[in-house]
């Protein structure tokens, strides 16, 4: 990895001005790829992706080719235009992560769980990436 030490101002001058809530309220800059907690234990890695109030009809999960991908594609929802709001700020953003997979990984044995707003993999490992018992060796 190399270091380079990049001219700050004039982005983060641009995001000042271009992510300024003029109105007064809190800025509306979420970030739009949820986070991931990676885990490894003896018989697999856990993974977890926080993805709040959806439903697990929602997402789509896939594994090609060493590649696992999660993704949401929400529909528009219509918004009675009826109603005034004084502030709206609940916003339904799509999203794709993908990850590559190690090759210690059985693939046909990953399970997949939607609870609490956690969608929760577990990737178990192929035998010969399971840690081994120690042997003893006997002296000839």
């Amino acid at each position: 990895m190399s270091l380079v030490k990049k001219n700050t101002v004039f982005p983060s001058l641009l995001n000042e001005l271009l992510n300024t809530d003029w109105y007064g309220g809190l800025e509306a800059n979420t970030p739009t790829i949820p986070p991931v907690n990676i885990k490894e234990n003896e018989k697999d890695y856990s993974l977890e992706l926080l993805a709040p109030g959806r439903k697990k009809e929602d997402f789509k999960v896939e594994v090609d080719k060493d590649i696992l991908s999660v993704s949401v594609t929400s529909e528009k929802i219509n918004t009675d235009l009826k109603e005034k709001y004084s502030l709206k700020e609940f916003k339904i953003r799509d999203f794709k992560r993908t990850f590559s997979l190690p090759d210690t990984i059985k693939e046909e044995s990953i399970s997949v769980a939607y609870e609490n707003g956690i969608l929760k993999f577990t990737l178990p490992k192929k035998e010969e990436a399971l840690p081994r018992p120690k042997r003893s060796l006997d002296i000839a």
